[in-house]
């Protein structure tokens, strides 16, 4: 029996365990739960996304300039949201998906915003990237609640911005969520009717990416293609841009002819960057100096302050003199428009070649003379020189691309004329890539050679270009045809000629396979001796 000084000790302890065994299993159960709080109120969260329509009373069809194909079709849209009882007497459908595919930039989402503004419709517009979240079936759930809102508030337009990032073939997703986001869509664009007066308007870079089940008809049945603006298209887009700035002197249509190829965004950038060129001018007009200054830095990016040597520059003025005296000879070349030592962006140097007319097709022999002069800056660094530099490497790049491209996609080789090779493609056999590699090769040996051969034909006019460009650093078109009238006629007899500056190209003989090698090496200078014909430069060329 425990001695009764010991009793009341026992007993606490009995009372202790007992009350641990019943509570502190409840604590301990109570503290994870307060910590997945705690957790929880830290760890990301989506909230429901806020619909509701956008403001496009400022857009309409004159603010659209350039795409007047697609204007016009979708004009057939806005006249049946405006009197669709016309079009329904006749027992015609408006589509239910118009998809707008091309080039970034064009003015995709510009058309969109016109159409819900001349159509006098509620604006919704979404980007297809805001569907996929890090939840499963929160994409779904968007789809289905912008349908909702847009059919409370009919007619409505909805956009739906680069819809690749949901549209994209099913099955190559392995979460699955983008494949649960693309089938609400397509199961919503299937339940609304005409009745609804809903059009969907979708914008995408990559049409061959898009699932079929959303371009069968019923769905995004009209798809328009938004091409870049050709010349009279970028004469619009720069008045449109610049009738809220005040221009002195500037000739619009002269800086269209010098954007080839630019997309309407990039006109509009030209036209910004050539108002804050005048306002850096302290200026209260908006000159063509501005405009140029602003082509200058769309196309070849901002002027760099980096210190070259002499040597280096003297190679750098010998390079670009070397694409600009090729470009100057060829027939098929666009003429150049300036040539410039001064660094902009990562280009030491650069060419600016500027087409007369806008061109869609072209030839074999174009092509060839294209890469002749993507590589004459390299062949003039090794005449000169004896050696070669790395500053060819994006000529390098363009050449290998060209050449594939001519070979795998145009059919221009001499054993696979009537084959195109997808690039993706993985069940081509390796004998045929290398009949590819050999053809590619050939097309490239073919116009190093001929570069030479007009460098080392035409000596006296390089050097003349090279050294009143290391004088002045940059040469417009006058300075050019003043070196070409001072250096010489085209058949290079050393006499100045009164009719270089007027006459544009002389016509040289079409491109040969068949070059005497050996004889262009006879009039090589001694320095530097004639190299094999690989200029592709297996080390910068991205095989």
């Amino acid at each position: 029996m425990p001695a009764p000084s010991l009793l009341p000790l026992a007993l606490s302890l009995d009372t202790i365990e007992t009350w641990a065994l019943t509570w502190l299993p409840i604590l301990f159960m109570g503290l994870i739960v307060v910590l997945i709080g705690m957790t929880m109120r830290y760890m990301p969260r989506t909230k429901p996304q806020e619909i509701k329509p956008q403001s496009s009373d400022s857009i309409g069809w004159a603010e659209v300039a350039g795409v007047d194909e697609a204007k016009a079709e979708l004009r057939e849209v806005v006249d049946f949201m405006r009197d669709s009882k016309r079009f329904k007497r006749l027992g015609a459908k408006v589509p239910k998906g118009i998809l707008l595919h091309g080039p970034p930039g064009t003015g995709k989402t510009l058309l969109a915003k016109a159409v819900a503004h001349e159509s006098n419709a509620k604006f919704f517009a979404q980007s297809a990237s805001s569907f996929v979240e890090m939840f499963a079936g929160l994409g779904a759930a968007r789809i289905r609640r912008l349908f909702r809102v847009a059919r409370k508030q009919a007619p409505a337009i909805i956009f739906i911005d680069e819809l690749d990032a949901v549209g994209a073939t099913r099955g190559k997703d392995i979460s699955g969520e983008k494949d649960q986001t693309l089938n609400q869509l397509l199961v919503e664009m299937d339940g609304f009717s005409s009745a609804d007066n809903i059009v969907v308007v979708a914008a995408s870079n990559l049409l061959d990416k898009l699932d079929p089940a959303l371009l069968r008809p019923g769905r995004f049945d009209r798809q328009i293609f938004v091409a870049p603006p050709d010349l009279p298209g970028r004469h619009d887009i720069l008045r449109v841009h610049s009738r809220d700035k005040p221009l002195g002197g500037v000739d619009l249509e002269m800086v269209a002819r010098q954007t080839s190829g630019l997309a309407g965004a990039d006109l509009a950038n030209i036209c910004n960057e050539a108002a804050i060129f005048a306002g850096r001018a302290l200026r209260d007009v908006v000159l063509m100096q501005d405009f140029e200054n602003a082509l200058e830095r769309v196309v070849a990016g901002m002027q760099s302050r980096r210190v070259i040597n002499d040597h280096e520059k003297r190679v750098i003025a010998y390079h670009e003199a070397g694409h600009a005296l090729c470009s100057e000879l060829l027939t098929s070349v666009e003429r150049v428009h300036k040539i410039s030592i001064v660094p902009r962006g990562r280009a030491l140097g650069y060419t600016l070649n500027l087409p007369e007319e806008d061109r869609y097709l072209k030839d074999k022999d174009e092509l060839i003379d294209h890469m002749v002069v993507l590589l004459a800056g390299r062949v003039a660094e090794h005449v000169v020189f004896g050696a070669i530099t790395t500053g060819a490497s994006d000529d390098l790049k363009r050449v290998y691309e060209l050449s594939r491209a001519m070979i795998a996609e145009y059919g221009m080789g001499t054993a696979l004329m009537s084959r195109r090779l997808p690039p993706d493609d993985y069940s081509v056999s390796d004998a045929t890539r290398r009949l590819v590699d050999d053809e590619q090769q050939h097309l490239t040996d073919m116009a190093w050679r001929r570069a030479l051969e007009v460098i080392l034909a035409h000596r006296p006019l390089l050097d003349a270009l090279a050294t009143t460009l290391l004088q002045q650093e940059v040469l417009l078109r006058a300075d050019i045809e003043r070196v070409v009238a001072e250096a010489g006629s085209p058949e290079g007899n050393g006499k100045p000629s009164a009719e270089a500056g007027e006459a544009r190209k002389p016509v040289l003989p079409p491109v040969s396979a068949e070059v005497d090698t050996d004889s262009v090496a006879a009039v090589l200078p001694s320095a530097a001796p004639v190299p094999p014909p690989h200029p592709s430069g297996r080390g910068d060329s991205p095989r």
